[in-house]
């Protein structure tokens, strides 16, 4: 298994080799330069988006709540087509007519003046989720080497903040396209194989899922009676509410910004649909299949971490019911999850810092060669602090996640579908949802989440998008849009 593991790296480190060549300006290392093919951008976009999220933490909260985590598999699944289908196409338009690089400059390219102010605001919303949610992806880098190869969670975290750090200062967006394309396939190949494996299984010990899965509740946790969970349609509505995040998310949207052209935006669509249906039904099926091994003794000892940590359901069925070889393989794609969505974050958080803030700060025009070597030093800069805050915070990848999904989503999202489909938005519009969707995520969290039952996702969202549509009618803009704006309608 460790030189299945070995082989995994080696390519890793061939296509880094590789793809690093290309990137040779700061437009290569942002936004890739029009240099990547649709295909390899969604899968990117697919891998990015579903990171440890869905090898660990959809696969331990499916096991952990039975089939109530269905809609939270629902919810992902909806934001992802309403991504694909209503969005990836005018922003691919939007940005071949502004030139933007960034998701913040999207919104400065319409409202003109707003550079600075929308470019200083939004990276720091950016850096502040972001880094939790890189955080979120080193925690579980540790605890699948710790699954596998028992090695310490601390040394574990060690070896997948360095290696993502590592390959993305060296090639920025476009080694980290290259990276996630590679990754996105070992990821869904875990997701299809380990449940059918897993079904066979359960069916060679006379063990009934499809009964299990008729007979069990769907508005009610199974972990009901030590974790206080909402039910009933609040269930429902807190688990449809990851559809929201979607919509906001730069790691995502610059995939659809980087595109081509129209016809390969199409394309690529199909493609990202196909990988999603298949990789959500496999990961839920892991942990909805997982729960009757441990049931039934299939999984032995090794239950005994899974009742302690239930984000440990995947790896744990790996290591117990696989041969090494394919186990190697299948824990490739766990540790492919975490990669592909922390060095997209890096990117993110580094190319906002200098696009966003240090150019509007500083006000100066900086050489070519020097603009890259800063977005390089601020990449290995935010690693540190993403690993810092990774051995630290004791959250688990499924909370951690849905905070920073949260904050994110809230805050550009509903700046985003409102600057595409509605053309009454204002630049206070813009500002109500950025400033809303962070307060009120983080407010929420810590302080009403308990108290209502309904989740930051579903309430910081709501929020501002209604004070994004307040303030776009309190406060309009003088100006009627020019075309380069009218981008849906064009």
């Amino acid at each position: 298994m460790i030189i299945v593991f070995v082989a995994y790296l080696v390519i890793l480190i061939g296509i880094v080799a590789y793809s690093a060549r290309r990137s040779k300006t700061n437009n290569d290392f942002v936004l890739g330069g029009k240099k990547i093919s649709g295909f390899s951008l969604a899968l990117s976009e697919r891998a990015t988006g579903e990171s440890a999220w869905l090898l660990l933490g959809l696969t331990g909260h499916a096991y952990a709540e039975g089939m109530a985590s269905l809609w939270v598999a629902l919810g992902c699944v909806s934001g992802i087509l309403f991504l694909w289908i209503f969005l990836a196409e005018p922003l691919q338009k939007l940005t071949d007519k502004t030139g933007a690089l960034t998701v913040p400059s999207l919104f400065s390219a319409k409202f003109k003046g707003t550079q600075r102010s929308f470019g200083i605001l939004s990276s720091l919303i950016i850096i502040f989720f972001f880094v939790l949610y890189i955080a979120a992806q080193f925690s579980g880098a540790g605890k699948i080497f710790n699954d596998t190869f028992k090695i310490d969670p601390f040394w574990g975290m060690v070896i997948g903040s360095a290696l993502v750090t590592l390959y993305t200062m060296l090639g920025g967006f476009i080694t980290v396209v290259a990276t996630d394309a590679f990754q996105a396939v070992l990821m869904v190949v875990t997701c299809v194989v380990l449940p059918i494996i897993a079904l066979g299984i359960a069916a060679a010990n006379n063990i009934h899922v499809a009964e299990a899965i008729s007979q069990a509740n769907y508005l009610v946790p199974r972990n009901i009676d030590t974790v206080k969970q909402a039910t009933g349609g609040l269930l429902v509505l807190n688990g449809l509410s990851w559809a929201f995040g979607y919509t906001g998310q730069p790691q995502l949207l610059t995939r659809m910004m980087a595109m081509r052209s129209q016809k390969e935006t199409q394309q690529s669509r199909v493609l990202a649909i196909i990988w999603t249906l298949l990789a959500y039904v496999g990961a839920f099926m892991i942990g909805i299949i997982g729960y009757q091994l441990v049931q039934n003794g299939i999984l032995g000892d090794a239950a005994a971490s899974v009742a302690a940590d239930s984000e440990k359901i995947m790896p744990i069925m790996v290591m117990t019911l696989l041969n090494p070889i394919l186990a190697g393989i299948l824990l490739s794609g766990a540790v492919s999850a975490m990669m592909s969505t922390a060095s997209s974050q890096l990117m993110v958080v580094s190319s906002s810092m200098t696009e966003d803030f240090y150019l509007h700060v500083t006000k100066k025009q900086i050489e070519e060669k020097r603009m890259l070597f800063l977005n390089k030093i601020l990449t290995l800069a935010v690693g540190l602090v993403g690993f810092v805050l990774a051995i630290t915070m004791e959250d688990t990848v499924y909370g951690l996640v849905s905070y920073a999904w949260s904050g994110i989503g809230a805050s550009f999202g509903p700046a985003i579908v409102l600057l595409i489909f509605w053309k009454k938005l204002s630049r206070a519009g813009v500002f109500a949802s950025l400033i809303t969707g962070t307060l009120s995520a983080v407010i929420w969290k810590t302080w009403l989440v308990d108290a209502t039952g309904i989740s930051e996702r579903l309430a910081s969202y709501l929020l501002a998008f209604s004070m994004a549509i307040l303030f776009s009618f309190i406060f309009p803009e003088k100006e009627k849009w020019s075309e380069p704006e009218r981008i849906y309608q064009s």
